[in-house]
């Protein structure tokens, strides 16, 4: 879960909103410090073809509300990191992204 500035954020909503995207293989959603909210919704995609973060942030947009839509992103084409279970691994990412 998410704490952006007192409203919680669950990742699960946003990432299943994001998998509803023609483009999108999957997707993870992550924390990224800040200063003033205390935590800022970034997500990492993985698309089957090109899309651009502004498309993905408008489809998110029309299904959740404001403060839920990734404010950054990371597209990528290269799968997530998982576990021998199949868990995404978000500590990694966060390592990986530096957050």
């Amino acid at each position: 879960m998410i704490n952006r500035g007192g409203l919680k954020i669950y990742s699960a909503e946003v990432e299943s909103v994001l998998a509803g995207h023609p483009a999108v293989v999957e997707s993870a959603i992550i924390a990224k410090a800040c200063p003033v909210l205390g935590e800022r919704v970034h997500a990492v995609v993985v698309t089957r073809i090109p899309v651009g973060s502004d498309d993905l942030r408008a489809w998110c947009a029309e299904r959740l509300s404001d403060y839920k839509v990734p404010e950054t992103m990371a597209i990528t084409a290269e799968p997530l990191p998982r576990n021998a279970n199949g868990k995404v691994l978000k500590r990694q990412l966060r390592e990986l992204l530096g957050t």
